[in-house]
């Protein structure tokens, strides 16, 4: 079995065996991992490759927004209000190859990242 193929066994295996909770980090690592090759993409000029994580990104949030249930938590309109922010703005950013779009997008998406990864960690019982 070659190298890919495994890695993308074991990949496939994690995500069947993760918990909702690490389900949501890895979108959001996902997420923040888009829009950095994104930017790197704009530099480097490729507008294909920038185009496609951005798009990639967009479908990221647009999953974690239907997934959301603003009902069950005092948060959720906030949050959800927030993915239709990041919805719009990585749109805008693959029409214009807008790199400050792209980074006011990390600049949200990295933190709160972070945060659900240290809320993983915390219901698991392991360190982030």
């Amino acid at each position: 079995m070659s190298h890919a193929a495994l890695r993308a066994r074991y990949l496939g295996d994690s995500v069947a065996t993760a918990s909702p909770q690490q389900l949501l980090v890895m979108l959001y690592d996902r997420l923040a991992l888009d829009l950095q090759r994104a930017q790197e993409a704009v530099a480097a000029g490729n507008r294909t490759e920038a185009v496609e994580q951005l798009q990639h990104a967009q479908e990221i949030v647009l999953e974690l927004l239907a997934s959301l249930r603003v009902d069950v938590w005092e948060g959720g309109p906030r949050l959800a209000a927030l993915y239709d922010w990041l919805i719009r703005e990585l749109s805008q950013a693959a029409i214009r190859l807008d790199t400050n779009r792209i980074a006011s997008c990390r600049q949200v998406v990295e933190p709160l990242r972070d945060a659900w990864s240290q809320a993983a960690a915390s219901l698991a019982g392991t360190p982030a």
